[in-house]
């Protein structure tokens, strides 16, 4: 579990360390995101979608709530706007090996409105297979560049539809759930990317 001292900056406009307010870390974020008409709560280090969920702006007192019970439990919270595109176009995650693109695959929308935060490891999930656009391709490639360590066994890189194109939504780099069903040979193309690595 990560320790944090409550003396340094703890509060950004989306993120907030356990040593945050919840009311100034919302109230931050709803200020700098004012043309959000929903936004979503989460911790910053989870799995699946548990204890994400969606809210619209009038909520925000369920919001704080959310916020204040994660804080309290030493987690940090990422609040994001909520992209209301995906609804109907879902989401796209892109798997790669070793640098190289592998599958991809679409997900429905997880966060309905008006449910509570998911307390299962993964909320019911619609997944086909897809393959993804240029744009697409170009934001995961770009993504991928960033990361500082180098090239990796594995990556998933997780997009989501904007009217500006598609945005990352979480660059998965640890242990992700690589949708091996859904791309005949993908198991067999992972597993030999690790036995090379070895």
């Amino acid at each position: 579990m990560l320790l944090y001292t409550c003396g340094q900056k703890t509060t950004g406009p989306a993120f907030a360390h356990p040593c945050a307010k919840a009311g100034k870390a919302l109230d931050a974020f709803l200020a700098k995101y004012a043309d959000a008409a929903e936004f979503v709560v989460k911790p910053s280090v989870g799995a699946g979608s548990r204890d994400a969920q969606r809210y619209r702006r009038e909520q925000s007192i369920a919001a704080s709530a959310h916020v204040a019970r994660l804080l309290a439990e030493k987690r940090s919270v990422l609040m994001q706007p909520y992209l209301a595109s995906v609804d109907e176009a879902g989401e796209t995650a892109l798997m790669y090996f070793n640098g190289e693109f592998s599958h991809a695959i679409r997900k429905g929308p997880l966060l309905s409105r008006g449910e509570g935060p998911t307390r299962a490891l993964f909320a019911t999930e619609q997944i086909s297979a897809r393959e993804p656009s240029t744009a697409e391709f170009d934001v995961a490639h770009r993504a991928l560049a960033a990361i500082p360590y180098g090239t990796l066994a594995y990556a998933r890189i997780d997009l989501l539809p904007s009217a500006d194109g598609p945005k990352l939504l979480e660059l998965e780099l640890t242990e992700p759930s690589l949708f091996f069903d859904y791309a005949p040979g993908s198991a067999d193309r992972f597993a030999a990317t690790l036995l090379n690595a070895v």
